[in-house]
């Protein structure tokens, strides 16, 4: 066998070996239960540099927070199962999850008229939809820079 012939066999041989890359982008997990605001929120999100993991509902979120490790959650408040705030306070409830920050996003602007029920459910911060994607995306990095947030309307 010729030399080149070597160095090819090795080459393809390193080729199929798995490449193992560590992230540095963070991982959001988006909670919303309808598809084309979850989709606007993940493709957003993508392009401010985030990665993301999607749920539907409260207690399909809860499984994903405690497996993928996000390094910040946005949540709707009204989801199907657990809704929003119960969704909140249970991540709060788990040694696993109590540290991940919290960024609410809600089309009823009445629940910013509750700050103990935002507070006792450990939610950082509450947006009211519509919202625009480079809002959001600045939102969360205040989030993860443990930054207050700054009022929008």
């Amino acid at each position: 066998m010729s030399r080149i012939g070597l160095c090819t066999i090795v080459e393809a041989a390193r080729s199929k070996q798995p490449h193992t890359t560590v992230s540095t982008e963070p991982l959001i997990l988006i909670v919303e239960d309808d598809v084309g605001t979850r989709v606007f929120y993940r493709d957003a999100l993508s392009r401010a540099g985030f990665r993301t993991v999607e749920a539907h509902n409260g207690y399909q979120a809860l499984e994903k927070a405690q497996t993928a490790s996000p390094n910040a959650v946005l949540t709707d408040l009204a989801v199907p199962g657990l809704d929003g705030f119960e969704f909140c306070r249970a991540l709060q409830q788990s040694p696993l999850t109590r540290a991940i920050p919290i960024l609410a996003i809600t089309g009823h602007s009445g629940y910013l008229e509750e700050p103990d029920r935002i507070r006792d459910a450990g939610i950082s911060h509450v947006l009211v939809k519509p919202c625009a994607g480079d809002v959001i995306a600045e939102h969360l990095r205040r989030l993860l820079r443990q930054e207050p947030a700054v009022p929008t309307r």
